[in-house]
């Protein structure tokens, strides 16, 4: 079978490997079908990514078909549709037991700290497999894992009926958020600097956009709350800039969602926070957000509405990475293709 694996930095190989078999009784054998070239992707293709250990096979936005399962396994059946969770942990540690396990202090990443899906066949644990109705196609199911971080930060701002929201940054990361937030029943203003981003973002469903190199956020907001500010704030730009922003544009009680992962040193005073007692929380990944998401998909209230733009063959991973780097305002989502 083919196989991607990252070496080092912009060192990317598609080797010949042989197929894996099933060795653990609760594993599953998948066939690839398609996988989505995360952000973070990029990041670990060009050595930005601190977490990842190399040699490592990329790739944590992974469906696929069941060929085969293991003498343990109850919940899979050759022939389904899964899409894989892509977080393995301890469930003892103190994250787990109070609901975290995608901060578990053993926290492994599939694609990050072991190989993930960038490969034309994989075995994967029975419980990290959700089984998907086939009707569902395979460029829309790809999307469940983006859709969980969109689900897992509206679940961590608490974000509901009534509130105003800020999502800053109109990526598909902030689109993901976006259309959990108007599930949810949010009003939503999104910003970025890109307008063909913000006028994508209203198409799918964003009540105020602004542009912020041409218009003042901290004024739009003023107007849009009637001076009150907004409720929350899930940043998905991650700047130190954006990040700060939060702190001046949040109501009293409000919350600030931080996604980010820089160590730069950001400039937050403590009266802001006190004052107006403000939760500020963090999100990584998802925890237990798949099976809600997968049911949103399934009746049809998560779609791909044009998120997907660009597509290439797994055998041309290598192009499709270098495209994203040439073209990076022209892509919102890329996904390789396995067998068609």
């Amino acid at each position: 079978m083919k196989i991607a694996r990252v070496y080092g930095k912009d060192d990317l190989r598609l080797e010949e490997e042989e197929t894996p078999k099933i060795v653990n009784a609760n594993d599953a054998l998948i066939k690839t079908k398609r996988v989505g070239i995360c952000g973070s992707d990029v990041h670990l293709y060009h050595g930005e990514n601190p977490l990842a250990v190399l040699p490592r096979v990329m790739g944590h936005e992974v469906v696929g078909e069941v060929v085969e399962i293991g003498s343990s396994v109850k919940s899979l059946k050759k022939g389904d549709h899964i899409v894989v969770e892509p977080i393995k942990y301890c469930g003892k540690c103190y994250a787990c037991r109070h609901g975290m396990p995608n901060v578990c202090k053993d926290l492994s990443v599939f694609g990050v700290h072991e190989d993930g899906g960038m490969r034309e066949y994989f075995t994967v644990p029975e419980k990290q497999c959700y089984v998907l109705d086939k009707k569902l196609d395979w460029d829309t199911a790809v999307l469940a894992e983006p859709y969980t971080i969109g689900a897992n930060s509206t679940f961590r701002g608490n974000v509901g009926i009534g509130d105003k929201l800020l999502i800053q940054g109109a990526g598909p990361i902030g689109i993901c958020i976006l259309k959990l937030a108007k599930i949810k029943g949010a009003e939503v203003m999104i910003s970025d600097i890109v307008s063909e981003k913000l006028e994508f973002a209203k198409q799918n469903g964003a009540d105020r956009v602004v542009n912020v190199l041409n218009e003042n956020i901290k004024r739009a907001i003023k107007d849009w709350t009637d001076g009150e500010g907004v409720n929350k704030v899930i940043d998905a730009v991650c700047t130190t800039k954006t990040f700060e922003l939060g702190f001046d544009v949040t109501s009293p009680a409000g919350t600030i969602v931080v996604l980010g992962f820089s160590e730069d040193d950001a400039q937050i005073k403590q009266l802001p926070i006190t004052k107006k007692q403000l939760t500020v929380v963090g999100s990584r990944l998802q925890a237990y957000q798949f099976a809600n998401v997968i049911r949103l998909m399934e009746n049809g209230n998560l779609k791909s509405d044009g998120l997907i733009t660009h597509k290439f063959k797994f055998e041309e991973v290598q192009k499709a990475f270098d495209f994203i780097d040439k073209y990076p305002e022209e892509v919102k989502k890329m996904v390789l293709t396995f067998g068609d």
